[in-house]
């Protein structure tokens, strides 16, 4: 009898931890219970969405449910769900545009961080820069007629009020990063919160005559609709604009250009952490960073990726010379709240 109770005591502790190991409740970020699905929020462009996604989904049999809108928007979403995250990648914007909402993020550190270029590595855990898209003016060669479009005082012209597609830095990461290159170029020894930075941006301000674009596509597809003839953008779909035969030009601002690195951030509490590190992973790649170089018309950031024909040589474009990343991302209310104060005098 003593020996039955025995047995049958190791029987129930048996079936009790059997039960333990495999039978409770999926836990998060455990890689083997992640069912093979991920939610991306993207603001980014179809042909880079479509350059990455798909081969992601092939790589790694995980399903990819994408959500496309605008970078405030989905910034705005990530932060209406931080309770109960529904996303579980933001692809959008950069370390500047989204240093306020740090919070929002878990910190992750890709394999491959170390195989991209020296200025745009992961530096503080949360931002991963994976292309770049620096910032230019998109002109409309039929509609500019005669007029100089080649920097940023060129559009204090008279003739081209009214006629400039400009976004909200508020909600727009374009609109910001123009606004920054503006504010560099024309600032007393590159100050960009100087007196004679902001005196250009109030004229600035003027000669968009009342008119702000509602997104950033708005921007790119009212120039080479001819609603505008120039706008402030990033050079991606501008570049694509050009290379699709529109007839469009990709101006960089002989004052300098901003390039930032364009980063892609895994949301804090998500479902799937797991595949989200293995989407990170991956779009630093050498297959995805050189596909990317070779076909589109965005510039990859890894180390010895090779830059397609038809794209500007980087030693050909003048760069913002004072640019600082750190300081901007530091500033950027302060920045908005300035702009969006002189934008309302102007009314």
């Amino acid at each position: 009898m003593k020996r039955k109770i025995l047995a049958l005591t190791a029987v129930i502790g048996l079936l009790l931890l059997t039960a333990g190991c495999g039978g409770g409740e999926k836990k998060a970020g455990d890689a083997k219970q992640e069912e093979k699905v991920l939610t991306v929020y993207s603001a980014r462009s179809e042909s880079l969405n479509n350059a990455v996604i798909p081969k992601f989904e092939k790589a790694t049999g995980i399903k990819v449910n994408l959500v496309v809108a605008g970078t405030g928007e989905v910034v705005k979403r990530v932060n209406s769900e931080k309770a109960n995250p529904l996303g579980d990648i933001l692809w959008a914007a950069d370390e500047t545009m989204l240093s306020g909402s740090k919070d929002l993020f878990m910190e992750y550190v890709s394999k491959e961080n170390d195989k991209m270029m020296d200025g745009f590595k992961n530096k503080h855990g949360v931002f991963t820069p994976a292309f770049a898209d620096p910032t230019v003016l998109i002109v409309n060669n039929e509609l500019k007629g005669n007029m100089k479009i080649d920097s940023f005082a060129d559009l204090l012209n008279p003739d081209l009020k009214g006629k400039i597609a400009f976004g909200d830095p508020v909600n727009s990461s374009s609109a910001f990063q123009s606004l920054m290159a503006m504010l560099y170029a024309n600032g007393k020894d590159g100050d960009p919160m100087s007196p004679e930075a902001w005196a250009y941006v109030e004229k600035f301000i003027a000669n968009l005559n009342g008119k702000m674009a509602n997104s950033s596509s708005q921007v790119y597809k009212g120039v080479a609709g001819g609603e505008y003839v120039v706008g402030l953008t990033w050079e991606d779909p501008a570049a694509s604009l050009v290379k699709n035969g529109a007839k469009v030009a990709v101006v960089f601002p002989t004052e300098g250009a901003i390039f930032p690195g364009e980063s892609v951030q895994i949301i804090k509490n998500c479902k799937h952490p797991e595949n989200a590190k293995k989407f990170v992973d991956f779009m630093l790649s050498e297959e995805i960073q050189s596909a990317v170089g070779k076909e589109l018309t965005v510039r990859p950031l890894r180390k010895g990726v090779q830059l397609a024909g038809y794209m500007t040589p980087i030693d050909k474009i003048k760069l913002a010379p004072k640019y600082d990343e750190a300081w901007v991302a530091a500033h950027k209310a302060e920045i908005t709240k300035k702009f969006s104060e002189y934008l309302e005098k102007s009314m």
